[in-house]
């Protein structure tokens, strides 16, 4: 009889199974098989909270048929992720199927490759209870709050919402940040430049300071006007020149936060998405010439370590590619930023199989996976190469009472760059292309400018720094940060506004009365400390009930206080502003939020009932018509673009209508990744996407 092994998902089975062979048989679980129910809190808070676990409706047929292979098989293994939650699923698989938790039972697979199945199963051990218990913990805690406190939400602002533990906090830091950009005051300032000219080549030189050293940043078009009327037949000359060299190292290869923030900078995806796609690689996919095979280490992890074999091999392909002089010289180990925290189990997200290259496997696959692969493999690789030398130079010119500055460089070694470089959110640029200059020689003004500017207020949060946050602050951990996300949203407690993440007026409204009433769920720190109580957990130091009991007695209390001191209130809502009128009443239409969604309604309800959906116009015409492009969502939430003269216009597309004008025929453009193409029959125009432009 043939072994059994039991994974989470099919794409997963099918991997392993081509490894093993006809001594196994892998079959998948789905996911979980037990958990709480759904109905009720399913946690004995009065003994010792005993959670109460069931079956998952719709799984009885899966259950009868994993122990029915069981009982057939000649032994049981469980080859569940190699994580918190994977590990729990084992657990629950081993109560169902009536196996020992203490048996030698349990095998992981760091990578889904020959060499990372045989390793796995050549050390089968007993499920680490430890884990399972931290995972139990995690899920009880957020039970009894999103049980205990949804109800109390019903009744002091809406019916149908809920609370969580960890997505409380991140709300707070977006409706935080939102506050922060409401109360900020510009301030104006004056950036006075120099245009000088050497030998027939410019650059810009900035006004720094006066010639005593003390700082000027002119704060009004006054003060720069001053400046300049000082600065009229002065004579500038170079009086300091600094000159260096600087190496740049490359960064180290992804965890999970990294790689989310990443691809959401560079590709533009979701964590959601990413997180899709690294789990198919790890899983595994088809590959030519090699079969299915999992393409990546497993893709949860907060670990910078790296085998000593995939460091090997990563240099074996760099020598051969790029030479010896783009190998680094010794092994780079990095620090993890939050080292007492980090989960050590797995070594950093990197290609399973260094040597094969993104090029050889977008033969094979396309979409989401290819593009991360690519850029997970050229990050690992970047990471093993040799530093990108620089040679720097600063100057100081002298011109009055004044001195201004400008730095350059010019790389002398493009190392590691040559691969890959990480994607940087867009800054004003300090340095510029400088021409050769030596001490005491007098250049040439060109023009001399001044120009205001603000001070800008902090940025709302993308999802890239979102995960950046949560993660500084401790807030979770890898395998939540996309949950985490992808429930405030689903939620209604926050939206996406042009790729950053806004708090609705339902979510500051929630966020308001969690900051008043429970100022623990919501505060950072508590937060934190829950993650390293959980930790403890992991490690064996801390017993799972006693985290849960210490919890819930301080947040029992503060319910109990809650309910006391908002006895008889209701908050309500605020309705959203939409600037338009009612054309049945004259009164201002308001933004509502429905079961499908946001729709507008008139503000004089329930006199006037008038109603209807709500849509963007994007500014851009149709291409058939002429119609004004709306903005909608489909069933499913995806917003797509369509003309207002639907039915009798039928034209819509995924692709945004820009505010560039075709130059051939005047039609709006539509953006497509990174080129803008013409929909009007009989067009065809299509150009890159301007850099620098609105169009993104």
């Amino acid at each position: 009889m043939a072994k059994l092994v039991i994974v989470e998902s099919p794409a997963k089975a099918k991997t392993i199974g081509k490894y093993l062979g006809k001594d196994y048989t892998v079959t998948a679980s789905m996911g979980h098989i037990r958990d709480l129910p759904a109905s009720q809190l399913g946690i004995d808070v009065d003994n010792n909270y005993e959670p109460q676990y069931i079956n998952i409706k719709g799984k009885q047929k899966l259950i009868k048929e994993l122990k029915a292979a069981a009982k057939k098989s000649d032994g049981v293994l469980l080859a569940t992720d190699p994580d918190r939650e994977g590990e729990a699923i084992s657990w629950h698989l081993a109560n169902v199927l009536g196996l020992d938790p203490t048996d030698c039972n349990r095998v992981t697979f760091d990578e889904i490759t020959k060499k990372g199945v045989k390793e796995g199963m050549a050390h089968p051990r007993a499920i680490y209870q430890d884990l399972v218990d931290a995972q139990q913990a995690r899920r009880v805690l957020d039970r009894l709050v999103g049980y205990k406190l949804s109800p109390f939400l019903w009744r002091k602002i809406r019916r149908g919402l809920s609370a969580g533990r960890v997505q409380s906090v991140a709300v707070r830091l977006i409706d935080d940040r939102e506050k922060e950009i409401e109360a900020f005051v510009p301030e104006e300032y004056w950036n006075v430049d120099a245009t000088l000219a050497s030998g027939g080549k410019k650059f810009t030189a900035r006004l720094h300071s006066d010639v005593s050293g003390n700082k000027l940043l002119p704060k009004t078009e006054a003060e720069a006007r001053a400046i300049e009327k000082g600065l009229e037949n002065a004579v500038y000359t170079v009086s300091e020149l600094k000159k260096g060299q600087r190496a740049k190292a490359p960064t180290p290869p992804f965890i999970t936060s990294t790689l989310q923030q990443e691809a959401s900078r560079r590709l533009g995806f979701t964590a959601t998405r990413t997180m899709r796609a690294a789990q198919a690689l790890y899983e595994g996919v088809e590959i030519a010439g090699h079969g299915t095979v999992g393409l990546i280490t497993y893709m949860r992890t907060d670990s910078l370590r790296v085998s000593d074999e995939a460091v090997a091999a990563a240099r074996e392909f760099i020598t051969g590619t790029y030479g010896d002089a783009y190998v680094c010289p010794n092994k780079r180990t990095w620090k993890t930023r939050n080292a007492a925290n980090a989960q050590d189990a797995h070594e950093a997200i990197r290609p399973s199989m260094p040597g094969l290259t993104p090029d050889e496997v977008d033969k094979s696959i396309n979409g989401d996976t290819a593009k991360l692969y690519r850029m997970i493999w050229s990050r690992f690789m970047a990471s093993q190469m040799a530093d990108c030398q620089m040679d720097t130079v600063g100057v100081t010119v002298t011109a009055a009472d004044y001195r201004f500055k400008a730095s350059g460089f010019t790389v002398t070694f493009d190392g590691f760059t040559v691969l890959y470089e990480e994607a940087t959110e867009e800054k004003e640029k300090k340095e510029t292309a400088l021409p050769p200059l030596t001490e005491g020689q007098v250049l040439k003004l060109q023009a001399l400018t001044s120009e205001q500017k603000f001070t800008q207020p902090p940025a709302r949060y993308t999802e890239a720094s979102l995960i950046r946050a949560l993660e500084e602050n401790g807030i979770g951990r890898p395998s939540t940060y996309a949950p985490i996300i992808t429930t405030i949203i689903d939620r209604g407690y926050v939206e996406r506004e042009a790729k950053k993440l806004k708090p609705t007026l339902l979510g500051r409204t929630v966020d308001g009365l969690m900051l008043e009433q429970f100022p623990n769920i919501v505060d950072v720190d508590f937060s934190a400390q829950m993650e390293k109580n959980l930790d403890k957990v992991e490690n064996g130091s801390e017993q799972w009930r006693e985290v849960v009991d210490e919890f819930y007695k301080k947040f029992d209390a503060s319910l109990q206080a809650a309910e006391t001191a908002m006895e008889g209130k209701k908050i309500k809502v605020p309705d959203e502003p939409s600037g338009e009128i009612c054309e049945l009443c004259g009164k201002p239409m308001v933004i509502k939020t429905g079961r499908y969604g946001k729709f507008l309604a008139c503000s004089g309800f329930p006199d006037c009932r008038n109603a209807k959906r709500l849509v963007k116009d994007t500014g851009g015409l149709c291409p058939k018509c002429g119609g004004r492009m709306l903005q909608r969502k489909s069933a499913k939430g995806r917003i797509y673009y369509g003309c207002e003269n639907y039915p009798k216009c039928e034209f819509m597309t995924w692709d945004e209508p820009v505010p560039t004008k075709c130059e051939h025929c005047g039609a709006t453009m539509f953006r497509k990744g990174q080129r803008l193409y013409c929909a009007k029959g009989g067009c065809g125009f299509v150009m890159a996407v301007p850099k620098g432009g609105n169009n993104q």
